[in-house]
């Protein structure tokens, strides 16, 4: 039903708890790969994603060229994109499924990202939570930092990721507002 694929380049540390924040959804039937799209590191990303059960892709080319790669071997209708060290809320595979079930029942597709976390706020989490919101709904574009769960269908209709640096950017903004929904739980970004 989804594939996860997580942009990786000397990540080994900061892989470790996207991973873990991924079990949930690979234990409830969820999940059924991810891939890891690495940037030839030369730390210990690969024995990471090995350790997990990873399928582990490298190449030197930009992101967008590795991320794009990445989503054409897999063969699940959903992809859920993240950076190494994003790791989403943990109630994130119920409120996917839901999002999935409700998006595949409308004619146009959709994407949504994660809601962006107050854990860098602790003081004031809703306040922060209510700014985001905000800052999103008048204009504030997504962040990559936000992941990303879209139809393969959708992406591949929008032309997947750019063969470049900034192609994570770039395809949430040819989403745009309109076919981008935000998931009511957060994801902490990397550190």
């Amino acid at each position: 039903m989804l594939s996860a694929i997580i942009a990786t380049h000397e990540s080994e540390r900061t892989l470790v708890p996207t991973l873990a924040a991924l079990v949930p959804g690979a234990t409830a039937g969820v999940l059924t790969e991810v891939v890891v799209a690495d940037a030839d590191s030369a730390d210990a990303t690969a024995e990471v994603a090995d350790f997990a059960g990873c399928r582990f892709v490298v190449s030197r080319e930009p992101i967008g060229a590795r991320l794009r790669a990445a989503a054409q071997t897999t063969r699940t209708p959903w992809l859920l994109f993240l950076r190494a060290g994003t790791v989403p809320d943990p109630n994130w595979v119920v409120v996917a499924e839901q999002f999935m079930l409700a998006a595949s029942q409308q004619d146009e597709p959709r994407a949504a990202v994660f809601r962006p976390s107050s854990a860098n706020d602790p003081m004031r989490p809703a306040l922060a939570e209510v700014f985001a919101l905000l800052r999103m709904a008048f204009g504030r574009p997504a962040r990559p930092e936000q992941g990303l769960l879209i139809t393969r269908r959708l992406y591949e209709s929008v032309g997947g990721h750019a063969p470049h640096t900034e192609a994570e950017t770039a395809l949430l903004r040819r989403l745009g507002r309109r076919r981008l929904a935000m998931l009511p739980i957060g994801a902490r970004p990397p550190r």
